[in-house]
């Protein structure tokens, strides 16, 4: 392997070991890049970048500051000049800068140079960090878009610095959304950050809705959904086999995420197991899921999730057919179709190409 796919590996290996400062494999790997972003609390950072095709990881951690190494108790009293801030490995030829950054102003207050929402103190200002030069111009760029679009009646204040020394964060920080995701919904939902982001962009249009998708609350999802797709989402249920046309569907097109739209399979993927559910050898990206151990029902098995919405879609075994062994064995009920015909129309004009490989 050469080339950009040994640098996607190493990457993609990165996400399944400890999170350190300056990974070898990261200075080994010219087409991955680096992007720094300080936009309050790191927890409610992390799930928005990490759902994108082309983010490798996704790191909480501190930088800025005077402190080498410090700690959460440290940068949160203020005195060591730290903010929180989430490093992003990503690969330029799937997801660029300027789309990072569009993605960064869609999760912050930039007109508060006092903290971000419920968060209070110089620990919680909004920063943009950047690793060169061309990171630097195409910051102050979409600034300036943002400013002069009129979105925001404040002056925008949100920082942009030379990035310095970024220090992960502690273990229990990574991936909060993921390991605690009740806990995090509580928060984020808590803080008044959606509540604000849902009113800054009520307004705009054209986007796929999933790139902006903020997750309701229980009371919201309850009414919003079907109460099978509530059950299954939701409350981890289970769909009767051969009981959704999914199973049988042998459509081209794209299989997302029914809650917040985030695509998650591929048609070219898809195969008929046997069992009654919809089933897939592999996900449409590598950071498409979310696996965790599932030990319920006496028996120890692989939940698969959303990042985004967190929704819970079914299980993966390794019992699939090649070239992946997997099988991704998913409620119909999780899912929502979007035939080829309609991907562009519908937002995901991007993957229009994989229905014209070989």
């Amino acid at each position: 392997m050469a080339g950009g796919g040994w640098c996607m590996t190493l990457g993609l290996m990165a996400l399944l070991l400890p999170v350190s400062v300056g990974q070898a494999q990261d200075e080994q790997c010219p087409p991955l890049e680096q992007a720094t972003f300080a936009g309050g609390c790191f927890w409610c950072m992390e799930a928005p970048f990490a759902a994108r095709d082309g983010v490798v990881r996704v790191t909480s951690g501190y930088t800025g500051g005077r402190e080498v190494d410090p700690s959460y108790e440290e940068v949160a009293s203020g005195h060591t000049g730290h903010l929180e801030a989430v490093q992003i490995l990503f690969d330029p030829n799937r997801i660029s800068y300027p789309q990072l950054l569009e993605i960064f102003w869609r999760q912050i207050d930039p007109t508060d140079d006092g903290g971000q929402f419920v968060d209070r103190g110089p620990s919680y200002r909004a920063a943009i960090f950047y690793h060169s030069e061309d990171q630097r111009r195409q910051a102050q760029q979409s600034l300036d878009q943002l400013q002069n679009s009129g979105r925001f009646a404040a002056p925008i204040v949100t920082a942009i610095e030379a990035a310095g020394p970024f220090y992960a964060a502690e273990s229990y920080h990574q991936n909060f959304h993921v390991t605690s995701p009740q806990r995090y919904q509580r928060y984020r939902t808590g803080s008044g950050r959606d509540a604000f982001l849902r009113q800054a962009w009520r307004d705009e249009v054209g986007r796929p809705s999933w790139e902006n998708f903020i997750k309701p609350d229980d009371v919201a999802l309850q009414q919003q959904l079907d109460p099978l797709v509530y059950r299954v989402t939701q409350h981890n249920g289970t769909e009767a086999p051969f009981s959704h046309p999914y199973a049988e569907l042998k459509e081209d097109g794209l299989y997302v995420d029914v809650v917040s739209g985030e695509p998650l399979f591929s048609s070219r993927d898809k195969f008929d197991s046997g069992t009654g559910w919809p089933s897939f050898t592999r996900p449409l990206t590598p950071t498409a899921l979310v696996e965790k151990a599932d030990r319920s029902l006496f028996v120890s098995r692989t939940e698969v999730r959303s990042r985004l919405a967190d929704s819970h879609l079914g299980h993966v075994f390794g019992d699939g057919p090649p070239p992946t062994g997997r099988r991704y064995c998913i409620n119909g009920a999780a899912l929502r179709f979007v035939p080829r015909a309609d991907l562009a129309r519908a937002g995901y004009g991007q993957w229009a190409q994989e229905f014209e490989r070989p």
